[in-house]
């Protein structure tokens, strides 16, 4: 009797955060496993606010287990290395996490000495896209390692200079609240103005007039926006409100490069409902999120609210702000007005495009324990880990076929929803569970399902029923989404995992967006989930 080439024989996919097999202790005290070298800085960055505190780690603990791990790869792998900070700047969209990487990579490749891979040059100018991130590195590199910035470092910040520096951005970005402007990044590096852009030299020229001449700076006329905003700091103060109600003000004020941030001090006096109205054709989705409590305050009028609640909800400017999904609910949270209810629910939904619709049946966990609800995504965030689980937990659950949605922590619980609800109106029905017994969870639920899921931060307490994806069959597969990063995993993972015959069926996955969701068809599809930055 044939038993492995029978019709229902299905090759298995394998993905690549793997576990070595050794074993460690969770925060929590539960028996957690280490992952190898790749897999832990994976996790590590695409869930690391640099500088921000988790409930079990500081913030300059966790940042120092980042940079040793970035500096080691950096010199045993540094094509994947690279390839890796290339990725959380771009789709990863980690800007900080990918900058400080970039500045360690140099570091440690320098030390000692190595001269394979991709160039050093090429790794600091890959993560620099914003045009206030050249001046950011400088920052990092000179607190850390001192005034002497090595040459590499000089012209990968150079390549980014020419592509990044423009009108627009010196308006938006120089001022006097950075330790590096545009004047100073340019006289540390040196970069010559880009050949296709004639324009670039005299720009650079008044970047550090602008830096070291204020008073006499004169914006070259090439540059319409900087010169139509010259003519707008003209205006006396006691006309500027005339301006920003006058017909054609808010164009004025866009044609000028004037941001949001720089109005009110424009006008010398508060944002009022003329003011808002005026800059907001010109304020991009990210901006209009933050401000949609002011916008109330403020009392801007229906019809510019409406304007706004398209913007909010348009699939593609959701895309273009490439904001996480967690940023909607925080803004659903604190908009005192019912106005924006539904569209940033809508918004939020387009965040999620990613989520796929998986057949059969699944079991989604989502951890709501005390470690999730005391780690806040960022210090300039009131959300927390547990919010932004129920986020990407209900979303599966809503869009699959059919599911089984679950709550953890010292006990667990159905969470109850119907098809085709608001994933914030599920959101309202998950509660705050104390520990971390995912086994018991898993145990507990799971019924003959074709998946599990477990969206947590993966420090499971003790439990004496043993690892928590050892309560599945080993031919179904388990996915566990790591919303922390932090050293310890709950389970073994990957091909390499060395614990028995499921351990290629367990996969792990992390980040804050839901890119990572790509990859569940593609193993179930019995293809490969390679890194995402690989084919």
């Amino acid at each position: 009797m044939a038993r492995f080439n029978t019709k229902t024989a299905k090759a298995k996919g394998t993905s690549r955060v793997t576990s070595t097999g050794r074993v460690l202790r969770t925060h929590e005290g539960g028996r957690g496993v280490e992952r190898d070298p790749r897999s832990e800085l994976f996790l590590l960055s695409i869930a690391n606010f640099v500088a921000q505190k988790t409930f079990y780690e500081s913030g300059e603990a966790r940042d120092d287990r980042f940079a040793a791990l970035v500096r080691q790869l950096a010199v045993a792998d540094p094509s994947w290395t690279a390839g890796l900070l290339d990725w959380l700047r771009g789709e990863g969209n980690m800007r900080t996490a990918s900058i400080v990487g970039a500045a360690e990579y140099v570091k440690a490749r320098l030390d000692a000495g190595a001269t394979d891979g991709p160039a050093n040059r090429q790794v600091v100018a890959s993560v620099l896209r914003r045009p206030d991130e050249p001046g950011e590195l400088l920052a990092y590199w000179t607190s850390r390692y001192g005034r002497a910035v090595p040459k590499p470092v000089k012209r990968g910040i150079a390549d980014a200079v020419r592509r990044l520096y423009g009108g627009r951005s010196l308006l938006k970005y120089d001022t006097a609240s950075k330790g590096y402007r545009f004047g100073d990044v340019l006289n540390l590096v040196h970069a010559s103005p880009d050949p296709e852009k004639p324009w670039q030299g005299e720009l650079f020229r008044y970047a550090l007039d602008r830096r070291h001449n204020p008073d006499t700076a004169v914006p070259p006329a090439s540059s319409r926006v900087l010169t139509a905003h010259r003519a707008l700091m003209a205006v006396p103060v006691g006309e500027r409100r005339g301006v920003v109600t006058s017909e054609g003000g808010a164009a004025r004020l866009a044609e000028a490069g004037m941001t949001w941030e720089a109005l009110a001090g424009w006008l010398q006096g508060p944002m009022d409902a003329a003011a808002w109205e005026a800059v907001i054709p010109s304020m991009g989705a990210m901006a209009l999120v933050r401000n949609l409590r002011n916008f109330d305050e403020a009392g801007v009028s229906d019809e510019v609210a409406r304007r706004v609640a398209a913007k909010l909800s348009d699939p593609a400017e959701v895309a273009r702000s490439r904001q996480f999904p967690f940023r909607y609910l925080a803004a659903y949270q604190h908009a005192p007005s019912l106005r924006w209810a539904y569209p940033l629910e809508q918004a939020l939904g387009h965040s999620l495009a990613n989520v796929p619709a998986l057949g059969g049946r699944t079991l989604v966990l989502v951890d709501r324990s005390g470690s999730m609800f005391h780690s806040r995504m960022s210090d300039r965030s009131e959300l927390n880990r547990a919010d932004a689980a129920a986020i990407f937990g209900a979303a599966l659950a809503l869009r699959a076929e059919e599911a089984d949605l679950v709550e953890f922590g010292t006990g667990s619980g159905t969470v109850k929803f119907r098809k085709g609800e608001s994933v914030l109106k599920v959101l309202g029905r998950f509660g705050d569970l104390g520990g971390t017994n995912t086994s018991e969870a898993v145990r507990k639920h799971y019924k003959k399902h074709d998946r599990v899921l477990i969206v947590t931060d993966e420090q499971a307490s003790y439990s004496h029923y043993g690892d928590p994806t050892e309560q599945v069959p080993a031919h179904v597969p388990v996915y566990t989404w790591n919303l922390a990063g932090y050293r310890a995993g709950h389970a073994a993972s990957g091909s390499g995992a060395g614990r028995g015959a499921g351990a290629g069926n367990r996969h792990v996955f992390g980040g804050l967006s839901d890119a990572a969701f790509r990859m569940v068809p593609l193993l179930e599809s019995a293809r490969d989930a390679d890194w995402p930055w690989v084919g």
